[in-house]
C-alpha cells in the first residue's frame, strides 16, 4: 500500500478529503467527504455522485478543510 494510501486509510469516516488517483492516460481528483473504507478501495462522495477509488490507484490523499459556505 502506498503512503498516500496508508493515510487516506488512517482518517476517519466523514472526513473532507482531496484524493488524487491513477486513471487511464493520466491522474484525477476526487474531493468531497470519505464515506467508506474497505481492504482495497475507497469511496469518496463529490458533488457529482460517489467515486470509488482503487486504494492501488491512490498517489495522494489528505484532509482537507470544511468547503465555503455559499453566500
Amino acid at each position: 500500500m502506498s503512503p498516500a494510501a496508508e493515510v487516506l486509510t488512517a482518517l476517519p469516516i466523514g472526513t473532507r478529503v482531496v484524493v488524487r488517483y491513477r486513471i487511464e492516460g493520466g491522474f484525477t481528483d476526487a474531493l468531497g467527504p470519505l464515506t467508506a473504507i474497505r481492504a482495497d478501495e475507497c469511496v469518496v462522495e463529490t458533488k457529482r455522485g460517489a467515486v470509488t477509488v482503487r486504494l492501488a490507484d491512490v498517489v495522494l490523499a489528505k484532509p482537507v478543510p470544511p468547503a465555503p459556505v455559499r453566500r
